[in-house]
C-alpha cells in the first residue's frame, strides 16, 4: 500500500474542500427520529387509522426476524455510512490545523475505545451482573468498524479503498460458504448453524443476544467496515473541489450510485440473502444503496438547492446523536418525564388516541432536551 499523500498536499489546495455539510447532520438526525420515538408514531398512526401506507410503514418500524429487509434494518448502517462519509472531512481539519500523525492515530484508536466502552455501559454494565454482561454492543461494532476503516483511509490511497470494499465483501462472503461449522457444515446461513453464530459462541465472552447469536458479534464487524468504508469513498467524493464538479452533479451521481449499489445488492441477495444479523455482503450492498440515495437527497435539498429551515429539526438530533442514544438507555427517564408534562393531555383523549399522543410527547421532550444543549452550545464529541 501506499501512503494517501492528498490529504497532506491537497487540503488546501481548493482541489479538496473542508466545509462541514448540513445535509450530513440532518441525515444523522433523521436516522436517529425512529429510535426516538418516530417509530412509535408510525405504529400509532397504523392502529388509529388502519389506512394501508400506515399498516405497511409499521411492519417496517421493526426488524426483519431473520432474511429479508425493512427500514428498521437502515438505521444502524446508515449511522455507520454517516460516520464514514464525515471520516475524509474529520482528517482532512485535523491536518489542516497541522495535527502530526501520531496525534491522528491516538485520537482513531481513542474514539474506538470510547465507543466500545460506550456500549458496554448501554448494555447494563453498571449493574454489575457479570453473569449477563453482554459486551457486544451497537457503539461497540461502530467503533470498531470506523477504527479499521479509518487505519485503511489513513495508509492508502484512495483507489486502493475501492479495492479494500470489494475485497471485504468477498472475502465474507467466502469464509461464510465456504469454511464448514461442526454439525452444520458449510454454507448454513441460519441462526444457530452459521459461522457468525459459531464464533460467536466460541470466542465471544459473557451473554449473547440471542443466545446462540449476536447481531453484533465479533465476525460481523467485518463487512460492517465495508459499510464505513462506502461512507469514506462517499465523503471523499464529496470534499472534491465544486470547480471541479459542481455540486448537482455531485448529488445527482451519488443518488445514481446509490440505485446502482442497490440493484446489486438485491442480485446478489438472490444467492447470499440480505440479513442484519449476519451483515452479509448483500445487505451492505442494499443498505449502501439506500444510505446513499438519501444522502443524494439530502444533499440537494440542503446543500444544492438552499432549503434549509426545515431541517434545522434534525440537525438538533444530529448534533448530539450519541447523547440521546445513551441517555434513553435509562440514564434519563423520558417516559416518565412525558408522562409528567403531558399525562394530563393524553388522558383528556380516548383510549385510540393516547398512543399518538404519547408517542408525540415522547418525540417532543426528547428533541427539546437536545434543543435546549444546542442553544447552549453542548455537544457529546467521541
Amino acid at each position: 500500500m501506499t501512503t494517501n499523500k492528498q490529504d497532506d498536499s491537497k487540503v488546501n489546495s481548493g482541489q479538496f474542500k473542508t466545509d462541514r455539510l448540513m445535509s450530513l447532520d440532518a441525515l444523522r438526525g433523521f436516522d436517529m427520529l425512529w429510535i426516538m420515538g418516530g417509530n412509535r408514531i408510525i405504529i400509532a398512526l397504523a392502529d388509529l387509522t388502519g389506512l394501508a401506507f400506515f399498516t405497511w410503514a409499521a411492519k417496517h418500524m421493526h426488524h426483519a426476524v431473520w432474511d429479508g429487509f425493512r427500514f428498521y434494518d437502515m438505521i444502524f448502517p446508515l449511522f455507520l455510512f454517516i460516520a464514514g462519509v464525515s471520516m475524509p472531512y474529520s482528517f482532512a481539519k485535523r491536518k489542516a490545523k497541522g495535527e502530526t500523525m501520531k496525534k491522528i492515530y491516538r485520537h482513531v484508536f481513542q474514539r474506538m475505545i470510547t465507543l466500545v466502552i460506550f456500549g458496554i455501559i448501554y448494555n447494563q454494565f453498571l449493574q454489575f451482573d457479570w453473569g449477563n454482561i453482554r459486551y457486544a454492543s451497537v457503539l461497540g461494532r461502530i467503533g470498531l468498524a470506523w477504527f479499521f476503516a479509518a487505519l485503511i483511509v489513513l495508509n492508502s490511497n484512495p483507489k486502493w479503498w475501492y479495492a479494500w470494499f470489494g475485497g471485504i465483501l468477498l472475502f465474507y462472503w467466502a469464509i461464510l460458504m465456504l469454511i464448514p461449522v461442526p454439525g452444520f457444515g458449510a454454507g448454513n446461513l441460519t441462526m444457530e448453524g452459521s459461522l457468525v453464530g459459531y464464533i460467536d459462541r466460541l470466542l465471544l465472552p459473557g451473554r449473547l443476544y440471542k443466545e446462540v447469536h449476536d447481531p453484533e458479534g465479533i465476525l460481523g464487524t467485518i463487512p460492517a467496515v465495508a459499510t464505513a468504508l462506502m461512507g469514506a469513498l462517499t465523503g471523499n467524493f464529496l470534499r472534491i473541489s465544486d470547480q471541479q464538479i459542481k455540486r448537482l452533479y455531485k448529488g445527482l451521481l451519488i443518488g445514481a450510485a446509490g440505485i446502482v449499489s442497490l440493484g446489486i445488492g438485491w442480485l446478489w441477495g438472490l444467492i447470499f440473502p440480505i440479513n442484519k444479523n449476519l451483515w452479509t455482503s448483500s445487505y451492505v450492498l442494499y443498505a449502501g444503496g439506500l444510505s446513499l440515495i438519501l444522502l443524494s437527497l439530502f444533499y440537494l435539498i440542503i446543500d444544492v438547492w438552499g432549503w434549509k429551515k426545515w431541517a434545522f429539526f434534525f440537525v438538533v438530533i444530529g448534533l448530539n446523536s450519541i447523547t440521546i442514544y445513551m441517555l434513553q438507555a435509562g440514564i434519563i427517564n423520558f417516559r416518565s418525564s412525558t408522562m409528567f408534562f403531558f399525562g394530563g393531555l393524553i388522558k383528556s383523549f380516548s383510549e385510540n388516541w393516547q398512543p399518538l399522543i404519547t408517542a408525540l410527547g415522547y418525540t417532543t421532550i426528547c428533541w427539546i432536551f437536545l434543543y435546549i444543549l444546542y442553544r447552549k452550545k453542548i455537544f457529546l464529541k467521541v
